[in-house]
């Protein structure tokens, strides 16, 4: 009786690493889940970085474009108007893409001033002003120049910190996957091994009388 009472309590330990077996498995799989979304998540706005220094390459040739115009002397004011007011229509083509992007605050301050210097191009070309043309060029392109260090540095933020996250909880899985290893020797051992030892009979020595 004792006995049996004894084997009853080393099962009922077997089904308890049994139900932590599975929390554990369980834990694993919403780890990896987790580790692969985010992953995927902050490489998909890495790339999304690349898109907007895309956009930040365009801007930048057309204000090069603008610049050059209001600086030539042998055009016409009429030509210089249209081409640079032409230019800017292209320029307003792309703020539309660039707004939807992935922008934290600071990106959509210095957007803002960057838009605001391409208005103060338009109305200064409606005036014919070249060197103020010139000028506001300028600072547009001083302002998609802190755009695009910001987009290095925030792309390189967001991978760094993806890669550390992926790798805690690759680490955190691995670590799981072994502690269900080492748990299911044990429930082995308790369910099965002990089982065998008690079902088998030792034959007694033979008798001496």
């Amino acid at each position: 009786m004792k006995d049996l009472k004894k084997y009853s309590n080393k099962t009922k330990a077997a089904f308890i690493l049994l139900i932590v077996m599975l929390l554990i498995l369980l834990g694993n799989f919403n780890t990896l889940l987790n580790s692969k979304n985010v992953n995927e998540n902050i490489n998909a706005i890495y790339k999304d970085r690349l898109v907007v220094a895309h956009y930040i390459f365009q801007y930048s040739k057309q204000l090069h474009f603008i610049k050059a115009e209001a600086e030539k002397l042998d055009l016409s004011d009429n030509i210089k108007k249209d081409e640079i007011i032409h230019t800017l229509d292209i320029i307003h083509n792309i703020d539309d893409l660039y707004a939807k992007t992935v922008l934290t605050n600071k990106e959509k301050q210095y957007f803002d001033a960057f838009l605001n210097s391409c208005k103060e191009i338009n109305r200064q070309a409606a005036n014919k002003n070249w060197d103020k043309i010139a000028n506001s060029s300028s600072e547009a392109l001083k302002t998609l120049e802190l755009l695009s260090q910001i987009q290095i540095e925030e792309g390189k933020l967001k991978l760094a910190a993806a890669n550390a996250m992926y790798s805690k909880n690759n680490s955190l899985g691995q670590l799981q996957i072994a502690l269900l290893i080492i748990l299911g020797g044990i429930t082995f051992y308790l369910l099965i091994v002990k089982k065998i030892k008690r079902t088998i009979k030792i034959p007694e020595p033979p008798s001496m009388n």
